[in-house]
């Protein structure tokens, strides 16, 4: 990739009649696909064993017949090297504000801002969705990586990490993948149903924060938002006392007025 959308061994390119990217990685042979041990928690053993070694030419297309069977429309297709393309949706959870680059101010509610680099917090929509056309060989941080300079986000990619998404017994499973996995191959065995596997983009949870891939105006807006978020959290509680208290008075006053 050249020229301002450059990203490593990778090119990225806005589709001029729909809102998706395509994301392609330099072709490699489809011996060198991940094993995506961790994917959808509901398969069968059987495809579970599919996913420990990686699928000949021969399984390759028929699971991209089948898959395309199912289809009407953003289907796979097969090269001649054994690579593939296809398209994948990722919906946005992110419960934290991101580093974008303020356009003419029309970014939506803003926590904070810093115009010496026109940077801004932005709350992502919580319900957005991106779709993306990749290649079989496009791995987990290139599609995060992609994903993120869609939107403009500034922070350091490590923050975030994508997730497939499956239900099992009316619960939502939530998978971390690897960044070495790739992701079309992750759709290609779950097939295209999105009940079946979707995937997701949290904040990469480690179980620490890393503080330290923040910048000191993240970390000053971080404290705003927390301040905000008391204050809020203390009016509530003080609202919810204050509705007790009153019903208590009441039924002191009707308990004191009843004749002895």
């Amino acid at each position: 990739m050249t020229g301002s959308n450059s990203m490593s061994s990778g090119y990225c390119s806005q589709d001029e009649e729909s809102d998706d990217f395509t994301f392609f990685t330099a072709k490699t042979s489809f011996f060198r696909q991940p094993q995506a041990k961790q994917v959808a928690k509901n398969v069968t053993k059987e495809e579970e064993e599919d996913k420990r070694t990686s699928l000949t030419e021969e399984e390759i297309k028929a699971k991209i017949d089948d898959y395309n069977s199912k289809v009407t429309e953003n289907g796979m297709k097969l090269s001649s090297d054994g690579t593939y393309t296809g398209f994948i949706k990722v919906h946005l959870k992110l419960r934290r504000p991101v580093t974008v680059l303020s356009v003419d101010g029309k970014l939506g509610t803003c926590s904070s801002s810093d115009s010496s680099d026109n940077r801004t917090s932005f709350y992502l929509p919580s319900d957005a969705v991106k779709q993306l056309h990749i290649s079989s060989t496009t791995t987990v941080k290139e599609v995060i990586q992609g994903l993120l300079k869609k939107f403009m986000v500034q922070d350091n990619p490590r923050k975030f990490a994508l997730y497939s998404q499956t239900r099992r017994n009316s619960q939502d499973l939530f998978q971390k993948l690897p960044i070495s996995d790739c992701p079309l191959y992750v759709r290609l065995l779950a097939g295209p149903d999105l009940e079946n596997l979707t995937f997701v983009l949290k904040e990469n949870e480690t179980g620490e924060v890393e503080w330290h891939a923040f910048s000191v105006p993240e970390l000053q807006n971080f404290l705003i938002i927390l301040e905000k978020e008391e204050k809020d959290r203390m009016r509530l509680v003080e609202q919810r006392y204050a509705a007790y208290k009153e019903k208590l008075q009441q039924a002191l006053c009707k308990v004191e007025g009843k004749p002895g």
